[in-house]
Formats: structure tokens, C-alpha cells, sequence
């Protein structure tokens, strides 16, 4: 056996037992470049976070456990094992967000070609998550909601505007944070109230048209007077702050802060921002909407998501039709 033949088989040896020596840089050496790369298709901060902090824990996982935690030498045994680790030490559901983002970022190293052994994840199945029943809001829940911010303050106005957004078009929360306001050039403007609609910026940088109602207007409007006199009026942003360090944006999580503050003092528990979008899905199908202009309102490329609120649908119809027909009721 020559001698390049008998390291590669130490090589391999090393990688089934665990204790291999690297055959290429550490994972880690690669995070910053993908982040940069992320941030050039446009994904959002949040999106950006979730995938880094994926390769970052895997490499922490694979270290502590004396695997091999080096560009070529991870192999899919290795990333199921953390995968495992991480499903018992977390959940599924957690376990299987970083089974997407490790895809995502594997398949990224071999299209940069920064490794030449075939992609681990092409023998890796993503963790079984169980499908758990979505809540959507009532009518009623919803109408309490508004009823929390019913005065002429102007977090109270700022809030029904934003809500009211929410339930007219289920709006994703990273979508509706980063409306901006500009009446002296259209370019930079994406309120349009006359209209009715709103431009918003979609995952990817695409932009898209999104419809409201007679009420969203109208509370945008009732918003944008009093904005008028708020200290960061001259600000890009639509949605301005009351408190914190910067009132000239109030971000997503601001927004989500102040809709599980709303359902705190409605006394609504789980209320977040993808929870109205869920809702405003659901109730456009049981209103007959069709499939693709809710596609076109929420900014959904496939008709994965539609399959979900469907199928939702689907369930609602059943128990209104044994509400109807239930056998045990008639004897």
C-alpha cells in the first residue's frame, strides 16, 4: 500500500471512530462568508441569525464530542447524531430548523465548491415534528383586541392602524415593520391610502402590491395625523416608537412586543403577529376567497402554505357539517 493510501485509510479510520485529524478548515472558518452571502440574497437579520447560529452550535456539538468538525471530514453520521442531541436536549421542531438550515448551508459549500466530499445532508432525514392543531382568532378575540386601543393617544391610534393591517392582510410582521413614509417622493413612499394598498417588500428583495380595507385605511390615516406631531415625524419609517432607543422605527420585534401586550390586556393568551396572518388566511377561504389571490396578498410563491390553511379549512367545514348532521344528536 502506497503511502498516500495508507493516510487516507488512517483518514477514514479516524473519521468512523471519532477522532480524525481536519482535513480542511473548521466550519466556523466559513460563517462569515455565508452571512455575507445571506445578506446578498436578501434574507432578513432574523433569517440570517437562525442559519449561522445553526453551523456555530453543529461545530460547538461535534468539538465536544471529539468529531470531526472540519469542512471535508463531517460526514451525515455526524449530523445526525447532533440532530438527535439536539430533538432530546430541545424539540423536534427545533431540531428540525437546524436540519433546514444545515441543508441550506451544505448545499451552499458544495455550490462554492469549498468541499469536494459528496453533501452530508443528501443522506440525512429531517426529524419527525408532529402536526399540532392552529389556533386562529374569533371574531370576538379580534374585536377585543381593538377595543384595548381604542383612544386617540398615540400609541392607541398607532396600534389600531397596525392591527388593523394585520387582520385585513395578514401582512408578515418584517413586511409591515419596514413600511415607509415619504408624501414628497413616491419612490421611497409605500402608503398609498387613497388607493388602498400598500408596496411591501417580500423574502428576496421582491416587492408586491398588498390590498386594504375601507377601516385599515381609515385607521392609518387617523395614524399618520397624529405621526404629524410625534419628535421623529421627518423619519423614513411609517411606524415610529413611544419609548426605547430608537423611536424612529419601531421594528418587528417591537411589534411584537406590543400585540402580546394588546392580548395581555384582552386577556388573550398566544397572540403574535403570525398568529393574524394564520387567521386572515383562514377566514379569506371560509369567505370563498380563492386560493391564488391569497397567494398574491400574503406573498406566497408555492401553494405549500395554501396546502396548510386548506387543509385547516377543511377541518372547519367538517365539524360545522357534524354539527349539522351529528348521528347521536337525531337519536
Amino acid at each position: 500500500m502506497s503511502v498516500t493510501s495508507m493516510g487516507e485509510a488512517r483518514r477514514n479510520r479516524g473519521r468512523r471512530d471519532g477522532s480524525s485529524a481536519p482535513a480542511g478548515p473548521p466550519l466556523t472558518a466559513f460563517v462569515t462568508s455565508w452571512q455575507l452571502a445571506l445578506e446578498a440574497a436578501a434574507k432578513s437579520k432574523r433569517t440570517v441569525r437562525s442559519y449561522t447560529d445553526s453551523v456555530r452550535a453543529l461545530h460547538a456539538f461535534l468539538v465536544a464530542q471529539n468529531m470531526p468538525a472540519d469542512v471535508e471530514g463531517v460526514d451525515s453520521e455526524h449530523i445526525r447524531a447532533f440532530l438527535l442531541a439536539e430533538e432530546r436536549r430541545t424539540s423536534p421542531v427545533s431540531a428540525a430548523v437546524h436540519f433546514r438550515n444545515l441543508r441550506v448551508f451544505f448545499g451552499w459549500l458544495a455550490s462554492e465548491e469549498e468541499r469536494s466530499n459528496p453533501n452530508p445532508m443528501d443522506r440525512v432525514e429531517g426529524p419527525k415534528v408532529s402536526k399540532k392543531a392552529k389556533t386562529f382568532f374569533s371574531d370576538d378575540e379580534l374585536a377585543r383586541l381593538l377595543k384595548t386601543c381604542q383612544g386617540s393617544s398615540f400609541a392607541d391610534r398607532r396600534d389600531t392602524a397596525i392591527m388593523r393591517v394585520l387582520i385585513d392582510t395578514g401582512l408578515r410582521v418584517s413586511g409591515l415593520a419596514n413600511l415607509r413614509y415619504d408624501l414628497d417622493d413616491e419612490s421611497h413612499n409605500d402608503v398609498f391610502l387613497t388607493q388602498r394598498k400598500l408596496r411591501i417588500r417580500l423574502k428576496g428583495g421582491d416587492e408586491t402590491w398588498v390590498p386594504i380595507g375601507k377601516k385599515a385605511a381609515a385607521a392609518m390615516d387617523r395614524y399618520i395625523r397624529v405621526r404629524a406631531r410625534h419628535a421623529q415625524a421627518s423619519s423614513p419609517w411609517l411606524w415610529l416608537g413611544v419609548q426605547g432607543h430608537n423611536t424612529a422605527h419601531m421594528t418587528d420585534s417591537g411589534i411584537r412586543d406590543m400585540v402580546g401586550r394588546r392580548g395581555e390586556q384582552a386577556g388573550i393568551q398566544n397572540v403574535h403577529p403570525h398568529r393574524f396572518r394564520r387567521s386572515f388566511a383562514d377566514k379569506w377561504l371560509e369567505a370563498g376567497g380563492s386560493t391564488d389571490d391569497l397567494m398574491h396578498i400574503t406573498g406566497w410563491k408555492t401553494y405549500d402554505m395554501v396546502r396548510e390553511y386548506t387543509e385547516a379549512r377543511g377541518i372547519a367545514r367538517a365539524h360545522q357539517a357534524h354539527a349539522r348532521l351529528s348521528p347521536g344528536d337525531r337519536i
